[in-house]
């Protein structure tokens, strides 16, 4: 197994004689640990906020696919707690991250104290996202002028703006003057199979809270099942007027509904 994920620690351990409790961010698919910060600037005052890039992600090591299941990936960020000394935590994850921190939440439960789901369901999924894999395959890297000659080239291929930028975020120029991705995007399309799979088939007693955007087709109505029958003590929640990129587009709301649930 390749070196630990990368991570970024907000917040401290208290000096008030009480140490605060810990919480883990894991981002979804294309993104990193930046994607969640709005979320780790609003917990940081009450809680320790450690941000993971997932493996294949940011800045975190370059692994192969057979490392890219969704237990793989669980067992990679149990690695990390057991590093950092992190006897138990709640999660937070949205998308592919929330994928990750169900999985882990059913592997090892006695180091999880509460779940955050965001937008996700713990079903398989239909390949979603081939289009995009697509259009960023196909970005000419060695031509590259600059981000916006990217954005360009992406227009036909990928139409909301909001997604090309989240996506070129993880565009940077090298120590050579070539742009490339920061993600192994390689790594990634050829793992793409693992990420739209199911969780393992296990159940989390703990609290866990499931937040849907109302304008999202992520989690639907006939996913209720699968989670109510996995995830017992589940509170569900929908944020009205938001997309899949729900922590985005209402932060302070999303903010407001992790924070009471992880004060419960």
């Amino acid at each position: 197994m390749a070196g630990l994920l990368n991570y970024r620690i907000d917040g401290d351990d208290g000096n008030e004689g009480k140490s605060k409790e810990t919480v883990v961010l894991i981002h979804g698919l294309f993104g990193s640990l930046e994607n969640l910060g709005a979320i780790a600037r609003a917990l940081q005052e009450d809680y320790r906020v450690i941000s993971v890039d997932l493996p294949n992600h940011g800045r975190s090591p370059w692994v192969p696919e057979s490392e890219m299941s969704l237990p793989a990936m669980a067992a990679q960020l149990l690695a990390l707690l057991d590093q950092l000394a992190v006897k138990r935590c709640a999660l937070l994850g949205h998308s592919l991250g929330g994928k990750v921190a169900m999985e882990l939440a059913m592997a090892a439960p006695e180091r999880i104290t509460r779940l955050i789901a965001a937008d996700i369901a713990p079903v398989q999924y239909q390949r979603r996202h081939d289009g995009i894999f697509a259009a960023l395959r196909a970005l000419p890297l060695d031509n590259l002028s600059g981000r916006r000659e990217a954005d360009q080239f992406l227009q036909d291929k990928i139409e909301e703006a909001g997604v090309r930028q989240f996506l070129l975020k993880s565009l940077y120029k090298n120590e050579h003057g070539r742009y490339q991705w920061r993600m192994n995007l390689e790594g990634l399309y050829q793992a793409y199979n693992e990420f739209v799979a199911a969780p393992s088939h296990k159940r989390y007693q703990g609290p866990s809270l499931f937040i849907k955007g109302e304008l999202s087709d992520y989690v639907l109505e006939e996913h209720r099942e699968a989670v109510t029958s996995r995830f017992p003590n589940v509170q569900l929640k929908v944020m009205q007027g938001c997309t899949h990129w729900l922590h985005a587009q209402k932060p302070e709301t999303f903010a407001r509904l992790c924070l009471k649930f992880l004060a419960g």
